[in-house]
């Protein structure tokens, strides 16, 4: 089995709870549409990111400071706890995710994908912060309109100067689930 079956099969097994809970019982179907879609696919690119994102993130408790919710990082004078709930947690990754996608609103259909990647390592490693990090290939190729950057997309994972196989997984899945031809 191929690793984008692995990580899809995966990720539909996510989405068959959230795609069950936005039906409802007594909703009318025709004779053609007997069974519902079981497609991570059927969600709305949005969707998708989120389930992407706290699949690989998991819930961040006390142990995981400064790290709260699913993976965001907290700021000076934010008072949000370890202890919040799944809902709270998701409103929150929402929130985040909603305000980079604002960040790159400028680069259109890529945006989404941006956004995801920003949110696991940061928006200044991709946009670049003068003296600090250049700006990424991964950008200049996008500016550019090349749309041939999966390579300069997956290289984002590496943690301290060393590949890390699951973030390279998680890379690949978030190409497969938001990138946008």
């Amino acid at each position: 089995m191929t690793l984008r079956n692995i990580i899809t099969a995966i990720l539909i097994t996510l989405s068959l709870n959230a795609n069950a809970q936005a039906r409802e019982p007594s909703e009318n179907r025709n004779e053609t549409d007997q069974h519902p879609t079981c497609s991570i696919y059927a969600l709305p690119p949005f969707e998708r990111a989120i389930c992407c994102i706290k699949f690989y993130e998991g819930i961040h408790r006390k142990k995981d400071y400064p790290y709260v919710g699913y993976g965001h990082k907290l700021k000076p004078g934010e008072n949000y706890s370890s202890d919040m709930s799944l809902a709270e947690a998701e409103v929150l990754l929402r929130k985040d995710l909603k305000k980079l996608c604002a960040v790159f609103r400028s680069y259109g259909k890529d945006s989404l994908l941006l956004a995801a990647l920003a949110y696991n390592i940061g928006e200044y490693k991709i946009l670049g912060c003068k003296g600090i990090y250049p700006k990424s290939t991964l950008l200049k190729k996008i500016e550019a309109g090349i749309r041939d950057f999966k390579q300069e997309y997956v290289k984002f994972c590496h943690w301290k100067g060393k590949r890390v196989e699951s973030i390279e997984r998680r890379r690949y899945a978030e190409l497969l689930l938001l990138y946008e031809h």
